[in-house]
C-alpha cells in the first residue's frame, strides 16, 4: 500500500502560496518599524531629548572640569564603548612586550611619585602598540595613528600613560569621539575601507570640524606610516600635572623618544608591505627584543608652571595643540627598555586593560575635556570587553602590590577574600582595610585642590577658538620631501572620497587655511579649481617653523639594529660577504644572505655559502639596504634573474642606500641607474663608511624626483 501523500488540490496550494507571501510581506511591512531615516529629524537622546548642544561637554566653567551629571555625554559615550565585543572598538590592532623603566635621577622637586624618585629601581612596564581604525585582522603598515600605551607597575600602583605617536587629536571635546569614530571606521553599508582614512564618511566629518586640521596634517604626513615600532615617538597627548610632596603643582606634557631615531616608510613601501607581511611592526618588534636588540625610548616632560598657564598664544589645555619644544624644551626624566616578549598573546597583549584614569600620587589630571571623558569612557569599556568591573584581576593587569577594599563579587571574581566587612568603616574587621592620609610616608592619593567657581555651561572656551595656526606650524617645519609627501597624501586620500563637495570643502575651507600653496597642489591634483584665498584670518603665533617637529632632524647617530640584504649567486665573492657582515657587526648592524632560492650558494673559490632565505622570500622592503658583492658568475647570474633585478631596482625606488661591489658595478648599465649619494660603487673600506653614512640618513632622499620614474 503506497504511503505517499496526495496531491493537494490545486486552489488550496494556491492558497497556502498566498498565504505565505502575505505572511511575508507582513514581517517585511513590520521590520520596516525599526528602519530609521534622520532625514529631517531633530537629534535625540536615547530616551527622546532633544539635544541642544552635541558639540560641548557639560563643565564648571568654559575651561573647567567636566561634570559627571552630563547624562547626554555619558548616555553617548556609554553606548559607544558597548558597540563591539570582544575586540577593541578602536586600537583593535596592537602588540605588545615587557621591559622596565628606570629614572635618571630622584625628580622629587617635580613630583612625589616614587617611580620618579629612585635612580636605583627598575619598574616593570608592559607596553602595547597598536593601530586605530582597523580591526584585529587589518595590516601594520597602513596609513593610521598608532598606540602607545604604557603601564607602569610601580610600588604605588598601577599607572597607565595611555597615548599615542602624535602629540594632538582630531577632536577638543570628549563628547565628538563616538562621532569621529563612527567616521573614520569602514562604513557602515559595506564595511569598506579596512583600516584606512580614505573614504568619504571620515573626511566628510573633518572637513566640517576645523579643529581636526591640525591632527589630520599629522596624519597625512610620514608620521602615520612609521618604519617600525622602535623608530615611534610617543606623545601622553593630554596636560597633565604632577605634584611634590609640597603640594606644588606644575602642567606637564609627556614625550617618550626612540634612542632609535624617528623615521618613516615610503608609500609604496607601506603598500607594498600591507600585502606581502601584514605582521610586519609586530614581526620586527618581536625579533628585535629575541635577538638582544632591545628598543629604548626617553621619557620625558614638558613642564609649565602654573603661573604661566596662560602665558602662551594657545590653550595648553586644548588636545588638537602642542607646546613647541623651542618654547618649553623637554625634561629628561629616564628610559624604558623593551626587554621581553610576551608569553601569550591573548592573555597578556588582548587581555591588557589600560586607562587614563589609573594614576599615582604625585600626577594628576588638567581639565582638558578630552582627557575628561577619557576617564570615564576607558573604565567602562573594559567592563564590556573584559567581561566585568575584574579585569583589574586578569594577571597582565594586576598591580604588583596588594589590592585591599570592599569590593567584592561580581563575574570573573579570583580573589577568595576573608573577613566579613565588605564595607568601611566597620569594627567587626578591626576597621580594616584603612583610608591612608596624604600626609603620611607614602601617603595615599589626594587629588590636587583646585579651587573652581564657574557656571555650569555647554560651550567650547574661546581659547581654544584658533584650529589652524598650529597646522600652519606644523606644515612649515617639514623639510621639502615631507612637504611633497604630504601633498601626495592628502591627493590619495581625497581622491578615494566619491562626492565631489567633500574633497572641495577640504580644500577650500581648511587646507586653504592652512597653507595656500598646499591647497593649490591638493586641488590641482583632484582636478578642483584652486583657491584664491582662506576663508578665515589666521592668528599670527610667535613661532613660525619647530625643527623638532620634522622628523628629518631625528635621525639617530649610528645604525645600531638596521637591516642589510646581501644578494648572491653561484661563484660570488666570498671575501666581500665576510668582510661586509664583519663591518656591519662592528657598527650593531645585521646582514641577511639571499640567494635566488633557498639553496646554499658557492663562492669563487668553491666554498659552500648558507642562505638566510630566498630573494622572493624577503623582500628588499623587509630591509634598510642592499649590497650586492661581486663574483663574475655571480653578477651575471643576477643579470639574467627578474627577481635579482627587481629587488634592487625596488630598493632604489624606495630611496634606500645601495653598495655595488667588484663586478656588480655592471648592474647600473643592467638597469640603466645612475650613481648617487646613497648607490655606492666600490670596494675597500672607505666606500664602506660612505655606505654606512647613508644608511644612517635613513633614505636618499635627493633621489626621490629620479626615482619616481622607474618601474618597481
Amino acid at each position: 500500500m503506497s504511503t505517499k501523500k496526495p496531491a493537494a488540490p490545486k486552489s488550496e496550494l494556491a492558497g497556502t502560496d498566498t498565504l505565505d507571501r502575505n505572511n511575508t510581506n507582513s514581517k517585511l511591512e513590520s521590520l520596516e518599524h525599526f528602519r530609521s531615516d534622520a532625514t529631517g529629524q531633530a537629534l535625540r537622546t536615547n530616551q527622546g531629548v532633544k539635544v541642544a548642544d552635541n558639540q560641548n561637554t557639560l563643565k564648571a566653567g568654559a575651561r573647567g572640569p567636566s561634570l559627571l551629571e552630563d547624562f547626554i555625554m555619558r548616555e553617548k559615550i556609554t553606548h559607544f564603548d558597548h558597540e563591539r565585543i570582544p575586540e577593541r572598538i578602536v586600537h583593535a590592532r596592537g602588540t605588545g612586550a615587557h621591559g622596565y623603566f628606570q629614572t635618571y635621577e630622584n625628580h622629587s622637586a617635580l613630583t612625589k611619585a616614587g617611580f620618579l624618585r629612585d635612580p636605583a629601581k627598575k619598574t616593570p612596564v608592559f607596553v602595547r602598540f597598536s593601530t586605530v581604525q582597523g580591526p584585529r585582522g587589518s595590516g601594520d603598515t597602513v596609513r593610521d595613528v598608532r598606540g602607545f600605551a604604557v603601564k607602569f607597575y610601580t610600588d604605588e600602583g598601577v599607572y597607565d600613560l595611555v597615548g599615542n605617536n602624535m602629540p594632538v587629536f582630531f577632536i577638543q571635546d570628549a563628547i565628538k569621539f563616538p562621532d569621529f569614530v563612527h567616521a573614520v571606521k569602514p562604513e557602515p553599508h559595506n564595511e569598506i575601507p579596512t583600516g584606512g582614512s580614505a573614504h568619504d564618511t571620515f573626511w566628510d566629518f573633518v572637513s566640517l570640524q576645523p579643529e581636526s586640521a591640525h591632527m589630520v596634517i599629522w596624519a597625512m604626513s610620514d608620521r602615520a606610516i612609521p618604519k617600525s615600532l622602535r623608530s615611534m615617538q610617543g606623545f601622553g597627548v593630554h596636560t597633565f600635572r604632577m605634584i611634590n610632596a609640597d603640594g606644588k603643582s606644575r602642567f606637564v606634557k609627556f614625550h617618550w623618544r626612540p634612542t632609535a631615531g624617528t623615521c618613516s616608510l615610503v608609500w609604496d613601501e607601506a603598500q607594498k608591505l600591507a600585502g606581502k607581511d601584514t605582521d610586519y611592526h609586530r614581526r620586527d618588534l618581536w625579533e628585535s627584543i629575541e635577538m638582544g636588540d632591545y628598543p629604548e625610548w626617553e621619557l620625558g616632560v614638558q613642564v609649565v608652571e602654573e603661573e604661566n598657564e596662560h602665558a602662551f598664544d594657545f590653550d595648553i589645555l586644548d588636545p588638537t595643540k602642542i607646546i613647541p619644544e623651542e618654547i618649553v624644551p623637554i625634561t629628561p626624566l629616564g628610559k624604558m627598555v623593551l626587554n621581553r616578549n610576551p608569553d601569550n598573546f591573548f592573555a597578556e597583549t588582548e587581555q591588557v586593560a589600560f586607562c587614563p584614569g589609573h594614576i599615582v600620587p604625585g600626577i594628576d589630571f588638567s581639565n582638558d575635556p578630552l582627557l575628561q571623558g577619557r576617564l570615564f569612557s576607558y573604565t567602562d569599556t573594559q567592563i564590556s570587553r573584559l567581561g566585568g568591573p575584574n579585569f583589574h584581576e586578569i594577571p597582565i593587569n594586576r598591580p604588583v602590590i596588594p589590592i585591599h577594599n570592599g569590593q567584592r563579587d561580581a563575574q570573573h571574581r579570583t580573589t577568595i577574600d576573608k573577613g566579613r566587612a565588605a564595607y568601611e568603616p566597620n569594627s567587626i574587621d578591626g576597621g580594616w582595610p584603612k583610608e591612608t592620609p596624604p600626609a603620611a610616608e607614602d601617603g595615599g592619593f589626594e587629588s590636587y585642590y583646585e579651587r573652581i567657581d564657574a557656571n555650569k555651561v555647554r560651550q567650547r572656551s574661546e581659547s581654544f577658538g584658533d584650529h589652524f595656526s598650529q597646522a600652519r606650524l606644523f606644515f612649515n617645519s617639514m623639510s621639502d620631501h615631507e612637504k611633497e609627501h604630504i601633498i601626495a597624501a592628502y591627493s590619495f586620500e581625497l581622491g578615494k572620497v566619491e562626492r565631489e563637495f567633500i574633497r572641495a570643502r577640504q580644500v577650500n575651507e581648511i587646507l586653504a587655511n592652512i597653507d595656500l600653496e598646499l591647497a593649490k597642489r591638493v586641488a590641482q591634483n583632484l582636478g578642483l579649481p584652486a583657491p584664491k584665498a582662506g576663508t578665515v584670518d589666521v592668528p599670527k603665533t610667535s613661532l613660525d617653523r619647530s625643527p623638532a617637529l620634522s622628523q628629518a632632524n631625528l635621525l639617530p647617530a649610528d645604525i645600531k639594529t638596521r637591516k642589510v640584504a646581501i644578494l648572491a649567486a653561484d661563484g660570488v665573492d666570498g671575501a666581500a660577504i665576510d668582510a661586509m657582515k664583519k663591518a656591519l657587526k662592528a657598527e650593531g648592524a645585521h646582514a641577511k644572505l639571499l640567494g635566488p632560492t633557498s639553496a646554499p650558494v658557492k663562492t669563487a673559490d668553491g666554498k659552500s655559502l648558507a642562505v638566510d632565505a630566498s630573494m622572493e622570500g624577503m623582500p628588499s622592503i623587509a630591509f634598510d639596504a642592499v649590497f650586492v658583492p661581486g663574483g663574475a658568475a655571480s653578477i651575471q647570474a643576477l643579470s639574467g634573474d627578474g627577481v635579482a633585478l627587481h629587488y634592487v631596482l625596488e630598493a632604489y625606488k624606495h630611496l634606500k642606500a645601495i653598495a655595488l661591489h667588484g663586478e656588480a658595478k655592471q648592474l647600473l648599465d643592467v638597469l640603466k641607474l645612475e650613481a648617487d649619494a646613497g648607490l655606492i660603487v666600490g670596494a675597500d673600506a672607505k666606500s664602506f663608511k660612505a655606505f654606512f653614512a647613508a644608511i644612517g640618513q635613513h633614505r636618499v632622499w635627493e633621489r626621490e624626483p629620479k626615482a619616481k620614474a622607474v618601474p618597481a
